[in-house]
């Protein structure tokens, strides 16, 4: 138990700890250092966790005398937090997992300085695939040098999926109430799902990405990643809102200072849902049957469903995709690597050369030929072969969701977010049966995975993907059918 709350690990909602908290049955003090210790205990076998923040302490002893003056901050008043480590918080590098970044320097990402504003205690660094999985075709997710290893909780020897692996792991195992993830593609759903925990990728832009180590600035987000959607909605409002270091936070509406009010039970009631079957027509059986379950708990609640919806042309997306990111990987990074204070590797080539030089550690488990293909490129955002693969990938994305969207005069399309989890392997790298990130994410559009049922004792979940800025009506949808599946 949690001090004298009442409450454990797997019941310690961010709702729930904030009662506890105001009611007086715990402290911010008690609270870190009950979360430290199950890091201490429990992160030798699962790697979820690169750093702890020495710092942690401090801040929750901090928070309880903000608390004790009547002056809480905000919402997430002594709330620990953990940061996927390509993240950079004052005192802790984002090392995005790699060694070549731990001499780097730098304070708050924007991102967190807005979780701090609300009051939250930065526990530490989440372990990552490495450079957010851009490294190579061979990698296997969750694997970093800095960090080994991580480990999904609910199963020996299963994969957490990537790059939002130890921010999943961490959660799933309860060595954090919350934590943030970013995404490129798939990066916080997928380990979201197949750890069993909430994960919402935001639209593009709701969130600053400065002071994060970049992939592309088209498709990168941070988002949180929690036990349940009030967790993240709670998490999303002190993360978001306008920065002049990020042109993308500029197109964002106003954004509420409070995502929590759009928590509805009732919300399916009228809803009009698509089922995207085709992006995990991969899928087997069992895995399959977890998706007809969800449909019908979504009629039960009301909702109008059109079962299926097809995303037509999909298929052709992963291509130009891949070409348009690994110019923008190279343009970015290298804007960033210029930008950044302390001792560190200055260019996309640098670092490849670092590698090269410390191969017996850091390529000991798979190769770099996606750093490769990416210096390869001119990393000119001008060159008309970079414009044609992005203007495919976009092309082929919106048409295919925007398209089911306004068809079908649709609030969501829903699909499952993956299968369960597989085996690690460090020989053939990952393997995956089908994932449904690629539409929401080509598009920069929202995406929520919620817990939706077990293959085998592992968890799947399904993720509901709208357009742009919806992330309200997504969080009112996906708390709905979490209070009506009960899955958590």
């Amino acid at each position: 138990m949690i001090g004298d709350s009442g409450l454990g690990a797997r019941d310690a909602t961010v709702a729930r700890l904030q009662q506890a908290l105001s009611s007086g049955s715990l402290t911010a003090a008690t609270l870190t250092a009950f979360y430290l210790e199950r890091i201490e205990r429990l992160n030798p076998s699962l790697h979820a966790v690169i750093s702890v923040s020495p710092h942690a302490r401090a801040e929750a002893a901090a928070s309880d005398a903000a608390r004790a003056g009547g002056a809480p901050r905000g919402p997430l008043e002594g709330i620990p937090v953990l940061l996927k480590d390509n993240i950079a918080a004052a005192g802790l590098p984002a090392t995005a997992g790699s060694p070549a970044l731990a001499g780097a320097e730098s304070g708050d990402a924007f991102l967190v300085a807005g979780l701090r504003a609300a009051g939250a205690v930065i526990l530490g660094k989440a372990n990552l695939s490495e450079w957010a999985n851009i490294r190579s075709t061979g990698s296997s997710s969750g694997w970093s040098t800095l960090g080994g290893q991580t480990v999904n909780p609910h199963g020996d020897g299963r994969n957490p999926s990537g790059s939002s692996s130890g921010s999943a792991a961490a959660v799933a195992a309860g060595m954090s109430p919350a934590a943030v993830g970013t995404e490129t593609n798939g990066s916080i759903v997928s380990p979201a799902s197949v750890c069993g925990v909430v994960g919402l990728k935001p639209t593009v832009g709701l969130i600053s990405r400065a002071g994060v180590v970049p992939i592309s600035g088209v498709q990168d987000t941070a988002g949180p990643m929690t036990r349940c959607v009030a967790d993240a909605a709670a998490m999303l409002g002190p993360m978001a809102g306008p920065d002049p270091a990020d042109a993308a936070t500029t197109r964002a509406p106003e954004v509420p200072g409070d995502y929590t009010a759009f928590l509805d039970a009732g919300a399916l009631t009228g809803a009009r849902l698509g089922i995207w079957r085709d992006g995990s027509k991969a899928a087997n059986p069992a895995t399959a049957a977890v998706l007809d379950a969800t449909v019908e708990r979504l009629r039960s609640a009301g909702a109008h469903v059109v079962d299926p919806v097809p995303l037509p042309g999909m298929d052709e997306a992963s291509e130009p995709e891949i070409t348009a990111l690994l110019h923008e990987f190279k343009h970015d990074l290298n804007a960033y690597l210029a930008a950044l204070p302390g001792e560190h590797p200055m260019t996309l080539a640098e670092l490849i050369e670092f590698n090269k030089r410390n191969a017996d550690t850091v390529l000991v488990h798979f190769d770099q030929d996606l750093f490769e293909r990416a210096e390869a490129t001119s990393g000119d955002l001008a060159d008309p072969a970079y414009l044609a693969a992005r203007g495919a990938a976009d092309r082929i994305s919106h048409t295919a969701l925007d398209g089911a969207l306004a068809e079908h005069r649709l609030d969501a399309v829903v699909s499952l977010s993956n299968g369960p989890a597989r085996l690690t392997d460090h020989v053939l790298g990952d393997l995956w049966d089908f994932s449904t990130s690629s539409p929401a994410a080509v598009c920069g559009y929202p995406s929520l995975t919620v817990p939706a049922g077990y293959v085998g004792g592992l968890p799947v979940g399904i993720s509901l993907s709208g357009p742009a800025w919806s992330e309200p009506r997504l969080i009112a949808l996906g708390y709905a059918f979490e209070q009506a599946a009960g899955v958590r």
